[in-house]
């Protein structure tokens, strides 16, 4: 856990999204970002998915309405998650995937405020080499570093702080998160 807090007068209990494409740094940006407030909860919406025993359906670039539903499905158990810890005086740190079209419905949801986004947008080569570095295969035979990242950067809605964290280690990433969090102020 991080020695250094926040300053108090942003230390006040918020929901701060943090997404990207995979390998962007998300769980590690999220984790330590969430560690810089005194009452803070790091929600990982992926969770929702993984504990889908029998009938889960992944996403894929072919648009399955079945994966469709059940990623509409975890991401309002993630904003309602989210909003009982706010509403319970934590800040809430929630990472996930959130591309194109999903963005806005889930943002939607959230009603505790104040509300921040922080997209986490490395460059292709920079995500081409911590995929390779992870241990978990985001990339493969159905999705294209390359073809993700296009599709992030041109149908996602350019809201919130949009961070070019490739040349960055994750606590410089959070340094600046913190210092430009206003920026990030969606709500």
């Amino acid at each position: 856990m991080s020695d250094r807090p926040l300053h108090p007068a942003v230390d006040i209990p918020q929901v701060i999204v943090v997404t990207g494409v995979m390998a962007a740094g998300k769980s590690t940006v999220s984790q330590l970002l969430a560690e810089r407030f005194s009452r803070a909860v790091h929600l990982r919406g992926d969770e929702f998915r993984r504990v889908v025993v029998r009938g889960r359906v992944d996403m894929s670039p072919h648009g399955d309405p079945e994966a469709e539903r059940q990623l509409a499905l975890r991401h309002a158990i993630t904003a309602h998650s989210a909003n009982e810890y706010a509403a319970a005086g934590f800040t809430v740190v929630v990472q996930d995937l959130f591309v194109g079209a999903s963005l806005q419905p889930f943002l939607d949801q959230l009603t505790a405020r104040p509300l921040s986004l922080v997209m986490l947008a490395p460059d292709v080569g920079t995500v081409m080499q911590r995929e390779s570095e992870r241990a978990k295969v985001g990339y493969g035979d159905l999705w294209s570093i390359r073809d993700f990242d296009h599709k992030v950067r041109t149908e996602t809605p350019h809201i919130g702080l949009w961070l070019d964290s490739s040349q960055q280690t994750p606590d410089e990433t959070v340094e600046e998160i913190v210092a430009r969090l206003a920026e990030a102020r969606i709500a």
